[in-house]
C-alpha cells in the first residue's frame, strides 16, 4: 500500500502537468479544472482511487482525472437540471504566450483555436503525446481507449492542424516565420 508520504510527493511532482491535463478535459475551463484536480487529488489521498501498480502512476492518475471531469460534468448538468438556469462558464484563455512579441501572441491563440476545433479525444490525445511526453499506448491508457483508437485520434488531430495551418498561410510568399511552414 502507498503511504500517504509519497502520494503527496508524487501529487506535487505531477502537479503542473495534472492541471495541464486537467484544463485540456474541462475544455480549458479554469475554475472546473481547478474543481476536477481537487476532487482528484482527495479520491487518491483518501483511498477511494487507488494505484495498483500495474503501470506509470501519472498514466493512472491522468485516468483518474479524465474519469472525475466526466463526473463533474454529469454533477453539473444535474445541477442545471434540477434549479432551471443556465451556468455556462466563462472559457478563460490559458494559451497566453510569454513575452511581449504580438506575433507570437497571436500564433499561439490561433493554435489555441484550432486545438479547440477538434474532437475532445483528439484534443486529449494531442496533449497528452506533446504535452505530457506520453507514448500513444500510455495515452490510450490514460483516455480508456484502444491503442488503435487512440493512433486514428491523434493522426485526424494531426491532419486537421496541418490542414487549418496551410488554409490560414497566406501562400508560399508568407515567409518563413509562418507557423505553416514550421509544421509542415
Amino acid at each position: 500500500m502507498m503511504q500517504e508520504a509519497w502520494l503527496r510527493a508524487e501529487l506535487a511532482t505531477l502537479h503542473r502537468e495534472s492541471f495541464g491535463w486537467a484544463m485540456s478535459c474541462c475544455r480549458r475551463d479554469a475554475f472546473m479544472a481547478e474543481e476536477v484536480l481537487q476532487r482528484t487529488y482527495l479520491k487518491v489521498l483518501t483511498g477511494k482511487a487507488r494505484h495498483q501498480g500495474g503501470g506509470l502512476f501519472k498514466t493512472w492518475l491522468f485516468a483518474v482525472i479524465r474519469r472525475t471531469t466526466q463526473d463533474e460534468r454529469r454533477r453539473e448538468w444535474l445541477r442545471r437540471l434540477r434549479l432551471l438556469r443556465y451556468a455556462d462558464h466563462a472559457q478563460i484563455d490559458s494559451t497566453r504566450s510569454e513575452g511581449d512579441d504580438p506575433a507570437a501572441q497571436a500564433s499561439a491563440v490561433e493554435f489555441g483555436e484550432m486545438l479547440a476545433a477538434l474532437s475532445d479525444r483528439q484534443r486529449q490525445v494531442l496533449q497528452l503525446v506533446f504535452y505530457h511526453e506520453m507514448s500513444l499506448s500510455e495515452a490510450a491508457e490514460t483516455m480508456g481507449v484502444s491503442v488503435g483508437s487512440a493512433r486514428t485520434h491523434y493522426d485526424r488531430a494531426k491532419k486537421a492542424i496541418r490542414l487549418q495551418l496551410v488554409e490560414n498561410d497566406d501562400g508560399p510568399q508568407a515567409g518563413k516565420n509562418s507557423l505553416a511552414s514550421i509544421v509542415l
